[in-house]
């Protein structure tokens, strides 16, 4: 991929998300009719950046009741049960191949995808793992959650929780809660590409994590946690390189330390944007866990265009986990659009020189 190649945008709007907020959000949007993601980020890029920095490649259609907003006739369609069953049948490894599918069309240019299911992010580095060798590629990833964790090991911390913590946040009678099967999705997404080896341990970076468990749960001895904080420690053991949320916050010199291990010829960039929830932005699908402040997303945007600038030739990059149903939708489509900006073409954010 040469330094003259576009970048070639594409898109999704496939939203399969099984928690009840979401789906709550999603009934309480019937009919409306906000820009997609794809086209929010792309308003600005088309007046900022030289049309001849770029192409569209457009986006991958959704069924229709999977979609952020759906259109009121869709109601019926709408439940917990659905989403549940389209996830378990494993329906977003699906997605992620069409996505795979559309991003090939990019030929010798630079793939970007902008969605709202994380996941969607796998089918694209697959394909270009397929193309130029896992040996060859690291993947960047900057997002609050770790994303490599099985469905097997979150059932197993679920289930302590229920019966340990008189607090619990789950209902014991919900019956999603077990026997799950371990789905290809949202979080457990790095988890398949690394057991497939389209993704190489050691050539793995993930930046921002705030979901890391704390001490006093690494300290437990259930098998049942030891398995879900194990699927966290083991991820450093087998050489992926990880900075906390704590780390970056504290200073650049754990991600400069990071950075330079990057060896490969080519690399994968991977925003989610709830690496910013909280403080950078509020319009993310997850706002579960608290991100960085916008000046600290725009430094390692800054830092990760050094990278290229200085070291591998970018392969692919994404941008995803946007919620077009919160009223915070154009600030988030304005700082996914400056972070393309950043790294893609060294931009300064708003799309200045």
């Amino acid at each position: 991929m040469s330094h003259a190649a576009k970048i070639a945008f594409l898109g999704s709007a496939l939203d399969p998300d099984e928690r009840e907020p979401a789906l709550a959000e999603k009934l309480a949007s019937l009919g409306a009719t906000p820009p997609s993601p794809y086209e929010a980020v792309l308003a600005h890029i088309r007046g900022e950046v030289a049309p001849e920095r770029f192409r569209e490649l457009g986006e991958a259609p959704a069924e229709a009741w999977l979609l952020p907003c759906p259109e009121p006739g869709q109601a019926r369609e709408l439940s917990l049960e659905a989403m549940v069953g389209f996830i378990d049948a494993d329906g977003c490894r699906q997605a992620a191949e069409q996505i795979g599918e559309l991003a090939a069309q990019a030929g010798q240019d630079i793939p970007c995808l902008i969605a709202v299911d994380h996941s969607l992010a796998g089918g694209v580095i697959a394909r270009l793992s397929r193309r130029l060798g896992p040996e060859n590629l690291s993947l960047v990833v900057l997002d609050a959650h770790t994303d490599a964790i099985p469905m097997s090991a979150v059932a197993g911390a679920v289930a302590y929780d229920l019966e340990t913590n008189p607090q619990s946040a789950y209902d014991p009678n919900d019956p999603f809660l077990r026997g799950r099967p371990n789905s290809y999705n949202a979080s457990s997404f790095l988890f398949h590409l690394l057991d497939e080896g389209a993704v190489l341990a050691k050539n793995l970076y993930l930046l921002g994590v705030a979901d890391w468990p704390p001490k006093q749960a690494l300290r437990l001895k259930d098998p049942r946690m030891k398995a879900y904080t194990g699927a966290y420690t083991h991820l450093p053991r087998a050489g992926v390189g990880v900075a906390t949320r704590s780390d970056l916050a504290g200073g650049g010199a754990k991600l400069k330390a990071l950075l330079k291990r990057i060896k490969t010829p080519y690399v994968y960039l991977s925003l989610d944007l709830d690496v910013g929830a909280g403080e950078a932005i509020e319009a993310v699908r997850f706002n579960d866990r608290r991100g960085l402040g916008r000046a600290g997303l725009i430094k390692l945007a800054h830092a990760l265009r050094g990278l290229l600038d200085s070291g591998p030739a970018l392969a692919g990059m994404d941008l995803c986990e946007l919620n077009p149903r919160h009223p915070g939708r154009e600030q988030a489509a304005r700082l996914a659009a400056d972070l393309i900006e950043i790294i893609a073409w060294g931009h300064q954010p708003g799309g200045g020189p």
